[in-house]
Parts: structure tokens; sequence; C-alpha cells
């Protein structure tokens, strides 16, 4: 068989889709487009031909878009492929359009509803509008949580074989148990882009209130900083309120000196990766009452969930942690191991794939 997989950059695919090339690649002859990017070479070891498809990840350019879709339909109709895998927006658009034109199989992914979809307005309604047109012949739909596949089912956008996965999965043999610190201080992390919607302003706030209360406490963030929080995050450093670090390619070994992930997040995603990660080494979990975050915790076993942009309420949760003794807390990040083997772990992902794409 010949597949393609469209998707919007070289990161998603060699973080979360590696084990399904993998196995794709074993039968198959697959090819990969995106745009050109720094990991492109370590996709190309997976045996897997890239084509370079430049996209804007963010905002609708109605030229932009056009030229898109036609770069799809071109490659789609050069390459005959038996099946075509779509993931995020405009992926799953502009080519589930152009392998319908085509009529070729496809399989779209809804990593997230993004902000387009889910806030009210005109860009909503046309983003459904275009949602409704690109997976309308589409063989299966995958979601990663049920409120975005209640939405989709609420706006009658997908009235086909569509049903829920468990986001990316985790890898289990990447992401192993870590021994848990048995440092004094405890140690809190942010995983992610630093930008709003991500609830860094609750993060900076909480932890500007627990160091003034606590002595033995430390919020550490990881992530690449949008430009207005840059100054703000070298003062809090340099004040010894938070430790920036800055973009990470691997995060284990911050997980080793971790007792528990923040993930105050409101952003509209599919599934957290960020969570699952946590979870699979061994980490308890803070996060919000989100669609995407709220599945990977059982509340008061592997983590608590406080109510999104609620600085107040995480605070509550943070010191609630933070009262824990050191088993207890150790015994919550054994918890959300287990429960990530059970519901998370990417084989399940990498089989519902195969399945439904040699059904």
């Amino acid at each position: 068989m010949k597949v393609l997989i469209l998707s919007n950059n070289d990161i998603g695919i060699l973080k979360f889709r590696r084990e399904l090339i993998q196995e794709l690649t074993k039968k198959n002859e697959t090819f990969i487009a995106i745009p050109e990017g720094n990991f492109n070479p370590k996709i190309r070891d997976l045996k897997s031909e890239i084509i370079d498809i430049p996209l804007s990840r963010r905002g609708m350019n109605p030229l932009n878009d056009f030229a898109l879709f036609i770069k799809y339909f071109s490659l789609i109709k050069k390459i005959n492929p038996d099946v075509v895998l779509t993931y995020t927006i405009k992926p799953n658009i502009y080519g589930g359009l152009a392998a319908s034109l085509n009529k070729a199989r496809y399989i779209s992914n809804i990593t997230g509803l993004g902000t387009a979809v889910e806030k009210n307005g005109f860009l909503q309604k046309i983003t459904i509008f275009l949602y409704r047109l690109g997976l309308k012949q589409a063989d299966t739909v995958f979601f990663q949580n049920k409120s975005n596949k209640n939405f989709f089912d609420e706006k009658k956008i997908v009235a086909i074989n569509s049903r829920i996965i468990p986001g990316s999965g985790v890898n289990l043999d990447h992401y192993q148990v870590l021994k848990y610190p048995t440092t004094e201080k405890t140690v809190f992390l942010f995983i992610g882009r630093v930008i709003k919607e991500k609830g860094i302003d609750q993060y900076l706030e909480a932890a500007v209130y627990i160091k003034k209360k606590y002595q033995n406490v430390e919020f550490h963030i990881l992530g690449a900083a949008d430009e207005k929080y840059i100054k703000l995050l070298g003062e809090m450093s340099r004040e010894g309120t938070v430790v920036y670090h800055g973009r990470k390619d691997d995060i284990r070994e911050f997980h080793k000196i971790s007792h528990c992930t923040i993930h105050p997040s409101y952003y509209p995603e599919g599934m957290s990766n960020v969570l699952l990660e946590s979870a699979a080494s061994g980490r308890p979990i803070i996060t919000t009452n989100r669609p995407g975050c709220k599945e990977v915790v059982d509340d008061g076993v592997n983590g608590f969930i406080f109510k999104e942009v609620d600085t107040q309420d995480l605070i509550q949760k943070i010191e609630k942690f933070i009262s824990l003794d050191y088993k207890s807390k150790k015994n919550m990040g054994l918890a959300g191991r287990e429960k990530v083997e059970r519901e998370f772990s990417r084989s399940i992902v990498v089989d519902e794939y195969l399945k439904a794409i040699y059904k």
C-alpha cells in the first residue's frame, strides 16, 4: 500500500506518530507531507519520504489556504495513495477535501477544537462549514476526547464512522517510572508554551503566593515563551520566584527532580501530552477541568483538578498537595502510571489506526 500523512509540523510527527510510522513502513510505502523543519532528518530515518509543503499553522488567509488545497490535491493525484492520514485543522479540512475529490480513502484526527472553533462568531461558522466539507467523505474520524466528539455531533459536522481514541497515547518505554525525589523541597513543574491560554498567569500568581507562605518550594518552567512573557520570566527568575529553563527537547531529566506537574491550561486541546508523559513518569498532576486535561486525572487519586482560570482554586490544590506525606505523593504518582498503562498506552492508538487502515 501507499500511505500519505498530512500534518502541520515535524515535531508532532516525530514525538507522537513515530510508532505508527514505524509500523506502517514495515509493509507500506509511506509519504509525509509537512513543512520543512529541524526534525525532518530524523523523520527520514523512519524510512519515509518527506514532501515539503509549507503552511501557516495559525489564522486564515483565503489565498494561502486555497494554495494549500491545490498542493494537497496535486500531491494526492500524483502519489495516488491507498489511504491518507490527516492531523490538525488545515490538513484535516483541505487535505480531506483534496482526498475526497481524488476519491482517495482518508482518516482524520481531531487533535483539538482550536480557538477558531471554540469561540462563537463568524470565524467559527466558517471553520465549521469547512470542516463539513473536509470530513464529509472520511472513512474514519478519530477524536481525542468526548467533549470534542459531542461538539462535532451537535453541529452535525461528522455523520459517518467516528470514535474516541486516547489522544496520541504515550510511549511507555520512553517514559518510564522515575524514582520519586526525596529532597526536602517540593518541586513543581510547568511544561508547555508560555502563553496565556496555557494558564501561565495562574501558575505565576500561585507561585508568588506559595513562595511567600512556604519555604521549601520551587516552581520550574519549561517551554518557549511568548515575547510578552520573556521580561517577566527573567525578573521572576532573578527574584527566585520561579526557575525558567526555556525550551527543552527531553523533559525526562526535569521529571527526575519534580514532585508534581502543574498544567493550568484552558487551551482547546485534544488530549494533553504533557499530562500523559508526566503520569507515565510516575508524577502526580494538578490540572484544570478542561476537556483534554481532566480525562488524565482521577481527582484525589493520581492528582487534583481545579477550575480553569481560577488562581485561588489552583492555590488550594497546591497547598493540598504540599500537605501530603511523602508516601502519599509517591503513591499518587504510581497511580497515574497505572492509569496511563491501562487507558493511554500509545500501542492502543497504533492498533486503532491499523484496524482502520486495513479494514
